[in-house]
């Protein structure tokens, strides 16, 4: 806690030899079609009315960028009430009586349903509940659990605390997976890389403004509450930002459902149906993409949530300096994504990008863990690895896997990830009760060395099965070309 239309991808959207669709009325505007004779090409597509304003007109930028505000504060919720535990660690640990296990418990039981339920949470994306409906119950699921994690602090129990969390892990992921699927579909041969880059941005803004804010909202409640009732109500609040979420996914699906209208996209009558086998035809570079997602990944999340009290140790910081070091990964990245996501969209080279990325990481955890350097420096440097290991990494999904089975396979990624973000939160919290920090981050670099392996052999593979994760954007261009040349030939 892992994005883009042009004509042809519109296309591909519903398959190239569907039959030009009849002529549609509607209330307010009129979407008027003149049918080529025997070539059944659509020649003139004309919106009258308010729909033909560029804010109500989905061929326009102003409209699909409107959109994409929503898309991206789809999460902003899921993402500031993950770190709660990890912003407020020091007052859950003291106002609830648990150790360090437990506490991390709060983490693994998110991440332990979405080993399963991110792929199934994509397959029903895919094929029951269709993208609008799946966005809402996701984000349904994550407000809910929020205000159970809530409700089980302001009754000063943990075990619903804990529940809390696990329901919303059910919701969390697959809202991500959700968010993947409508950026595709929306962006894809665009702004592919920016936009992921930006909505990783936005997503991160939710995570530092929780960072920033639940220190100080706890200590207001705290003039007026007494133990664990301050922590409920502080995380009552922080629930306020879930509604939020849950409303920009019930206006993006009414753009998007007269987004469908307008272009007559309907992946229903595309031809391609999405099966529960369909994993086993993703080819090699695909699950090396998840050995590199789920080996980075434990190394940034699990820390970050453990890292508080490990620059209050090591390099003697008060609780406000410490969660601010805790919280700049997120604020590099808030302004670093979009920008680096523009880059890898001009540039291309996605896999070198990653191999930067996570070579830098490791730099970054080295420095931490056997230096005295100011950690501003090395998580500003983390920060901005991070970006680009996003910005690079989640849009070669994309390049590898058919559109109509984009659901499932961002849903199997995520849930690879939470399958090693469950474990390794509860085995890190095990090793600072039993090891301390100086073993912890060790485990990290670790991780890290796995991710940078496979990174080279993901390189090596794809360059001999002469694949595009690595090619510029104009030698991806000119052999996209070459393939359509050839089938029309």
């Amino acid at each position: 806690m892992v994005e883009f239309t042009s004509s042809r991808d519109e296309d591909s959207l519903h398959g190239d030899s569907m039959p030009p669709p009849p002529d549609i009325v509607e209330d307010n505007d009129v979407i008027e079609e003149h049918v080529g004779g025997g070539g059944g090409e659509c020649e003139e597509v004309e919106l009258t009315g308010c729909g033909a304003s560029a804010c109500c007109d989905p061929r326009k930028g102003v409209y699909r960028f409107s959109a994409l505000f929503f898309m991206c504060f789809l999460g902003f919720g899921s993402y500031f009430c993950y770190d709660t535990p990890g912003s407020l660690q020091d007052q859950i640990k003291d106002d609830m009586g648990v150790n360090t296990v437990q506490f991390a418990s709060l983490y693994s039981l998110y991440s332990w349903p979405n080993v399963v339920l991110c792929f199934i949470g994509g397959f029903l994306i895919d094929r029951v509940f269709g993208i609008r409906w799946g966005t809402i119950i996701f984000s349904s699921l994550v407000t809910v659990g929020q205000f159970i994690y809530a409700a089980g602090a302001v009754t000063d129990q943990f075990w619903l605390m804990q529940t809390g969390r696990f329901v919303f892990g059910v919701g969390g992921e697959s809202l991500a997976v959700a968010q993947n699927t409508y950026t595709v579909s929306w962006f894809k041969g665009k702004e592919l890389n920016t936009v992921f880059g930006l909505q990783l941005s936005m997503a991160r803004v939710g995570s530092t403004v929780n960072f920033l804010s639940m220190g100080p909202v706890y200590a207001w409640v705290d003039t007026f509450a007494d133990g664990y009732k301050t922590l409920g109500i502080s995380l009552l609040i922080a629930g306020a930002t879930c509604i939020f979420s849950l409303a920009c996914a019930g206006i993006l699906g009414l753009l998007d459902k007269r987004r469908s209208k307008v272009l007559h996209l309907n992946l229903a009558e595309s031809g391609e149906k999405v099966q529960l086998r369909d994993i086993l035809t993703f080819p090699l570079s695909f699950w090396l993409l998840c050995v590199i997602c789920v080996s980075y990944y434990v190394a940034i999340f699990p820390f970050i949530g453990l890292a508080k009290v490990f620059f209050m140790r090591k390099f003697d910081f008060d609780e406000t300096n410490a969660n601010g070091v805790s919280s700049i990964v997120y604020i590099i990245s808030a302004f670093a994504s979009p920008i680096l996501g523009y880059v890898v969209d001009r540039l291309g080279r996605n896999i070198l990008w990653v191999f930067i990325a996570v070579l830098v990481s490791l730099g970054c955890h080295a420095l931490l863990t056997f230096t005295f350097l100011n950690p501003f420096i090395a998580m500003s440097v983390l920060g901005l690895s991070y970006s680009l290991l996003a910005s690079a990494l989640w849009p070669m999904v994309s390049l590898i896997i058919p559109e109509h089975q984009l659901g499932s396979a961002y849903g199997m990624m995520q849930s690879i990830q939470n399958l090693g973000l469950a474990l390794i939160s509860m085995l890190a919290g095990l090793i600072v009760d039993l090891k301390g920090y100086l073993v912890l981050e060790m485990f990290y670099m670790v991780w890290l060395c796995v991710a940078l392996i496979s990174t080279v052999v993901m390189w090596l593979t794809d360059a001999a099965l002469g694949g595009v994760l690595n090619l510029t954007v104009a030698e991806r261009r000119n052999r996209e070309g070459d393939r359509e040349r050839l089938l029309s030939s």
